[in-house]
């Protein structure tokens, strides 16, 4: 069984992608609900499919683990079932940004801990309706030894969804690449109002991304992820947007 760790709109993809009745959502400490999950499900070609996800009701049959919650929930909500868990049950984190990944795999590190990096894209336009809104790519790498010789099976395991996995043999350097993708352009568009493309002639963004950028640089310098030049980075950005 593949328990999954938060209902949000990433985590229902998942479920909806994998095989019907492979996948089961983490209910809330001391939470059962009757009612399994029921929504319906829109995929890439606009087809709209109505999908029913299961409560965990036993964590010793689950032999892998999708983490979607936010990333500042993460290691309270492992521990809540980590103890429940079979010792080699893979953990792989979804989560965005830095720091919970590396927090997990500190307290956990005798335990297979993985780290995903996805460009897969969803939304929940209603409570009862995901929209799969952009195809992307999944990267799947290891955070601790465990977890290593986890890295290709797990991947073999997840294919089953129909989404694009790769192995990465650097996880923290495409998380990395993430996260100044998303520092340079989620705040502007947040703060503007704007779709990501029309950043690039707007006053606000102009005045500011230099700065960010080489901010940025100097946090990946200090990171141990060698010497990123600001112009290189303002250029991903800006490619992306």
């Amino acid at each position: 069984m593949i328990a999954i760790l938060g209902a949000g709109s990433l985590g229902r993809l998942w479920a909806a992608s994998l095989p019907a009745q492979s996948a089961a959502f983490v209910p809330r400490p001391g939470a059962l609900p009757a009612d399994p999950v029921r929504f319906k499900f829109q995929n890439l070609t606009g087809a709209t499919l109505n999908v029913t996800v299961p409560w965990l009701t036993d964590c010793s049959q689950v032999d892998l683990l999708l983490v979607m919650t936010k990333a500042g929930d993460t290691l309270n909500a492992i521990a809540d079932v980590a103890d429940k868990l079979p010792e080699h049950t893979p953990i792989v984190l979804f989560q965005n940004g830095l720091g919970s990944q590396q927090a997990v795999a500190e307290r956990w590190s005798e335990r297979p801990v993985l780290a995903a990096s996805t460009t897969d894209g969803a939304n929940r336009p209603s409570e009862h309706r995901v929209v799969h809104a952009g195809a992307g790519e999944t990267w799947l790498g290891a955070l601790t030894d465990a977890g290593q010789a986890q890295v290709q099976p797990v991947i073999n395991r997840l294919r089953s969804s129909g989404l694009t996995l790769h192995p990465e043999p650097d996880i923290l350097a495409r998380l990395w690449q993430k996260l100044v993708i998303n520092a340079g352009i989620n705040p502007f568009t947040a703060l503007l109002d704007c779709p990501n493309g029309d950043l690039l002639t707007e006053d606000l963004f102009l005045s500011y991304i230099d700065g960010l950028c080489t901010e940025l640089a100097q946090l990946m310098t200090a990171d141990g992820q060698g010497q990123a030049s600001p112009s290189d980075l303002r250029h991903r950005i800006e490619t992306v947007a």
